[in-house]
């Protein structure tokens, strides 16, 4: 028997992005006419820059294995809705609640920190060689701590400074209640002439893990000490959100060089030491495969791997294939990591349009489909903001609407956001060609409420924000909470009963960490930054912010300079602690 199928319910009014004093748009399932928000139309990557989002297609083809121009694909958005804007966590992976099992990475919350996408509602210069050819037989070269307890030189970040004295220096300057600045990195490497994301970071026991270009790196989260370094055969292309309960992950790595580099091969890490383990490479079949970018996601010892027109799904583990194209003209192209495997399909109509999607609960280790909601005709899957419950961000040209399902994946509600408008900073916005689907900063969800940071007031002298509760059952505001004057917050996870949140950084305020209890309130700060690192945090406004064990990193998610010297000087991870 086929598993149910749910239609759409009667969404409240959506809640909706458009440019900044746009007109009024009209709401998703015949609401009435929303006002536009602020910023322009779904959109800003943190990293500043325009691109084509996750999943896009291009109408014409680069050298094989790059896109060119983005045009409307197979279930993808139009091309002026990735319009997007420079700035402003989560590149890395979410996190998992306590109370509700909100998606996420391992040991700790990641989530994009900088300029994201505004919303409302309403109701270097030389081409780095590789040093491996890569293929099924190539593998890794990894160093670690030799007998003498120090890693390799030859394997560590080349040409960076040592920052202790810096660190030292701000701290003399702390204030009582104040955090330390645990230790500062810098890039240290020589990147192809466009510079290379940073993929992460995660955090596994005692360590922070970071991958860029062709490199891995783990760092102790006490003192930053590089334990080891894992140089891959070619260069990284895509990454999930998250490792697995025992620190293993699965890399997305390019096979061959320069033009024809093509992201089809897969390089299964142990982050706890730094070895690799199995590596392979899969088949990218047709055009639309062949150009669209990877959405990989780790759902227990299963990891996926999403394009445009299919996913393939093999075992952590062993590098064992699981599964690939499923019965039917449905295919995922997109996992949420976690426990529960949450994924975004498309359908191909009989127009060949490829505007039909759906949410499916997918068993990850046969491809099973537990249950499916289909999404109102013409409406995209854009994010997973939580896998349980499941909460869904759904774009439709420049309007947005958040759907909240029941856990047998009918529908509960819709978000209705009244006059305030919204904020939320995800993976699908960034110029990256590997993303995932549940990467946010500023929305989480538990099992009492959803949670959403607003915008704050541009005009104001000392601008802040506030964060709304959502009831899941009515979609409807709970209770409002604003943040310290001056600053911003954003939603993180729900811990031990309270929502955590991170507190950006302003001119001569340090940022960190806050909660709420669930009835919202004052914050209290878990952990708070030292004012004197005000300007160093602020510089850090494009990245990651990964919180763990009352440690707070920031981690750059693109590193990139007008030369080779500031490329490697660009600090590349903060971390700040007792």
């Amino acid at each position: 028997m086929p598993p149910p199928v749910q239609a759409a319910g009667p969404y409240g009014a959506p809640v909706q992005p458009g440019p900044y004093g746009a007109p009024a748009q009209p709401g998703p399932y015949g609401a009435p006419a929303q006002p536009g928000p602020y910023g322009a139309p779904a959109q800003p990557g943190p990293y500043g820059v325009q691109q084509p989002g996750p999943y896009d297609a291009p109408t014409q083809p680069g050298p094989y294995g790059y896109p060119g121009q983005p045009q409307p694909g197979y279930g993808y958005p139009p091309p002026q809705q990735q319009s997007q804007q420079p700035p402003q966590p989560g590149g890395g992976g979410f996190f998992r609640g306590r109370r509700g099992t909100v998606i996420g990475a391992v040991l700790a919350v990641v989530l994009l920190a900088g300029s994201g996408i505004w919303l409302a509602t309403s109701g270097g210069d030389d081409e780095s060689k590789p040093t491996a050819k890569a293929s099924a037989d190539s593998g890794p070269d990894s160093t670690g701590d030799g007998a003498d307890g120090k890693a390799k030189d030859q394997d560590q970040d080349q040409g960076t400074h040592d920052l202790r004295a810096e660190a030292d220096a701000l701290n003399a300057k702390r204030r009582p209640g104040e955090a330390k600045v645990l230790w500062l990195q810098e890039g240290g490497v020589d990147l192809p002439r466009n510079g290379s994301d940073v993929y992460g970071p995660w955090i596994v026991g005692d360590t922070i893990v970071k991958a860029m270009f062709q490199t891995l790196s783990g760092y102790s989260v006490t003192d930053g000490h590089q334990k080891w370094s894992l140089r891959m055969p070619s260069n990284l292309c895509a990454a999930p959100s998250q490792a697995t309960a025992d620190g293993k992950i699965v890399l997305g790595i390019e096979s061959g060089h320069g033009d024809k580099a093509f992201c089809d091969a897969l390089q299964m890490v142990d982050l706890t030491t730094g070895k690799a383990g199995w590596h392979k490479t899969y088949r990218r079949q047709g055009a639309w495969d062949g150009l669209s970018h990877v959405a990989m996601a780790i759902n227990g010892d299963t990891v996926t791997v999403g394009r445009t027109t299919r996913t393939d799904a093999f075992r952590v583990s062993d590098g064992k294939v699981l599964w690939g194209e499923l019965p039917g003209n449905c295919q995922p192209f997109g996992f949420a990591s976690g426990p529960v495997a949450i994924a975004a399909t498309s359908c191909q109509t009989a127009a060949d349009d490829h505007k039909e999607q759906q949410v499916q609960r997918i068993d990850p280790v046969t491809g099973k489909v537990r249950w499916t909601y289909k999404v109102k005709k013409g409406w995209q899957v854009a994010q997973f903001y939580s896998a349980s419950p499941p909460v869904v961000s759904l774009k439709q040209d420049d309007k947005w609407a958040i759907l909240v399902l029941n856990e047998n994946g009918t529908y509960r509600s819709q978000l209705v956001g009244g006059t305030e408008d919204y904020v939320t900073e995800c993976d699908e916005d960034l110029l990256t060609d590997g993303k995932s689907l549940d990467n946010c900063l500023g929305v989480t969800a538990d099992d009492r409420a959803v949670y959403l940071a607003t915008k704050p007031d541009p005009a104001a002298r000392r601008p802040a924000n506030k964060v709304v509760a959502f009831d899941l059952n009515t979609g409807r505001t709970k209770w409002k909470a604003a943040a310290p004057a001056g600053q911003t917050m954003m939603p993180m996870r729900v811990e031990g009963g309270r929502l955590l949140m991170y507190v950006a950084a302003e001119k001569n305020k340090g940022g960190g960490i806050a909660s709420f209890p669930p009835t919202g309130g004052t914050p209290q700060m878990v952990l708070r930054h030292p004012a004197a690192a005000a300007a160093v945090e602020r510089d850090f406004s494009l990245s990651r912010v990964a919180y763990a064990n009352g440690r707070c990193f920031l981690v750059q998610a693109r590193i990139s300079g007008i030369d080779d010297e500031a490329e490697k000087s660009m600090r590349s991870i903060v971390g700040f602690g007792s």
